[in-house]
């Protein structure tokens, strides 16, 4: 599933989900080996309608920048700094008005620290209401429905919500300033370390020193470190916030999942691909006349080709008899999902991205950013924080630990099975599996999307999922999950080690 994001300025925008994650004013990576469908007839150009092809309009939004002075840190001064943090994006910019709170001294080091974040981000009601971030939302939806196929529907008694970037940076802009963030507008080059300090050199020929570096930048960062091959899954979307002439859509209700195949029937190539990789439809309406729309291939591996998702999305909306006026904004979402965590610990510390709080089964991470860092502040303000200057390898110790402790590491390679399992599911086996989740009891599917279960409720949850699922969806479970299973067990055995 996906976190939903998206960009916009004048109306309101429209999606985010759980893909397309940059944490930083920085361009996502370049794409991973792409799944090609093997058919020539995949090039083959999309047939035309009295609907058109939206693909041929240009979106048209321009950058934004926030007016704000920021105070500029000056790498003359030779003045000392605590934490340095590479990034600007949500992640950065929390984990830097955190820190901050405490007195330790902070500088963000970004290109373009007061450019609008390049995506859109959605989220769930409650999870932004626990952290006292609801006045961030811009839009919220009472329910929110997944259509299973032609004949069921599921109705999700869960508010949704479209997080205002705007209103979201303003603030976290406004507390780092209170607390005394510094910031310098320059991309790093280089990160090195000598014993008790870092420091890292910028393209603009400055070096910055600190206690810790902390990695913000996203996925497309180079400075962490794995110990392990990063065999990720991938997500990945083709979005537009569009004016539409009409839209089927409830006002009242965001669409989370449309796994519907019925607007291929005249597509036999498109249908036969989405039948082995499936995508689905994700809907935020903000109106009759506007809408975000994003064609959604929730997870693959290798990574579903971009063009083929386009492909599948002008279809699925001129079946819908949706035709788009214009484009306001639009945008392609691509996110690695699961995978091994960072090496635990390391001297260069991470959040968001490039640390591993992505959801493996969904996408989801802002709001997971958003509640973890202050646990990662507080263990980093109870090293530099402290009269003792804790420094050196007990921080990073103490850091990494404190984002990833021993049971979360745990909780994490569960989900991660979830990832294995949903890579297994053709068409027909990841509807079966969604008409038994969202069955179950609400607790249950809020706390899986949320990242919130611990490892005892996740096995209560499989147990669950398993005895309402069908036949069909209990033979998937049996004949496809033995590998991933095997995999989870023994990465237990190792975390707990």
């Amino acid at each position: 599933m996906a976190t939903l994001f998206r960009p916009f300025s004048p109306p309101p925008g429209a999606k985010s989900s759980q893909f397309n994650f940059s944490d930083s004013s920085n361009p996502p990576f370049s794409f991973p080996k792409t799944h090609h469908p093997s058919s020539r007839k995949s090039f083959s150009k999309i047939q035309s309608s009295k609907f058109g092809n939206f693909l041929d309009l240009k979106p048209e939004s321009k950058p934004e920048f926030f007016d704000f002075d920021l105070p500029k840190f000056d790498p003359s001064s030779r003045s000392r700094l605590d934490v340095i943090i590479i990034g600007t994006g949500p992640a950065g910019l929390r984990l830097a008005e955190q820190v901050s709170s405490y007195g330790i001294k902070v500088c963000c080091v970004d290109p373009s620290p007061l450019s609008m974040w390049p995506n859109n981000y959605g989220v769930w009601v409650d999870e932004f209401e626990s952290l006292n971030l609801e006045n961030c939302l811009d839009k919220t939806w009472p329910m929110a429905c997944v259509h299973v196929d032609d004949n069921k529907t599921k109705y999700l008694d869960r508010p949704y919500g479209r997080v205002s970037r705007k209103k979201l940076k303003t603030l976290l802009l406004e507390r780092c300033l209170s607390n005394g963030v510094q910031f310098h507008r320059a991309k790093v080059w280089k990160i090195e370390h000598q014993g008790f300090e870092s420091s890292i050199l910028c393209d603009d020929g400055n070096e910055l020193k600190a206690s810790l570096v902390v990695d913000a930048s996203g996925f497309a960062s180079s400075f962490i470190e794995y110990e392990k091959p990063r065999n990720h899954g991938y997500q990945i979307a083709h979005g537009i916030l569009a004016e539409v002439e009409e839209h089927p859509f409830d006002l009242d209700k965001m669409l989370l999942m449309d796994w519907r195949d019925s607007h291929l029937g005249n597509e036999p190539y498109l249908r036969t691909s989405n039948s082995k990789f499936p995508t689905f439809l994700y809907a935020m309406p903000f109106d009759s006349n506007l809408v975000f729309l994003e064609e959604t291939s929730l997870v693959s591996r290798p990574v579903l080709s971009y063009m083929e998702v386009k492909k599948r999305m002008v279809a699925r909306l001129r079946h819908l008899g949706i035709r788009v006026k214009r484009i306001i904004e639009d945008e392609k979402c691509l996110i690695p999902m699961g995978g091994p965590l960072p090496r635990i610990p390391q001297s260069v510390m991470a959040i968001g991205g490039t640390s591993g709080v992505v959801h493996p089964s969904t996408g989801y991470m802002v709001a997971r950013t958003m509640a973890l860092a202050p646990i990662l502040a507080e263990a980093i303000a109870e090293c530099l924080g402290s009269t003792r200057m804790i420094r050196g390898q007990p921080l990073y110790h103490k850091a990494w630990n404190g984002l990833w402790p021993i049971e979360r590491r745990c909780v994490r390679e569960f989900y991660s099975f979830g990832m294995e399992t949903l890579l297994k599911l053709d068409l027909d086996g990841s509807r079966r599996f969604f008409d038994a989740f969202f069955d179950l009891d609400p607790y249950y599917w809020h706390g899986f999307l949320s990242s919130r279960l611990s490892l005892r409720e996740l096995a209560l949850l499989s147990l669950s999922l398993f005895g309402r699922a069908s036949s069909p969806s209990r033979f998937d479970i049996v004949t496809k999950c033995p590998l991933p299973l095997v995999k989870l067990m023994g990465n237990l055995a190792l975390e707990a080690a």
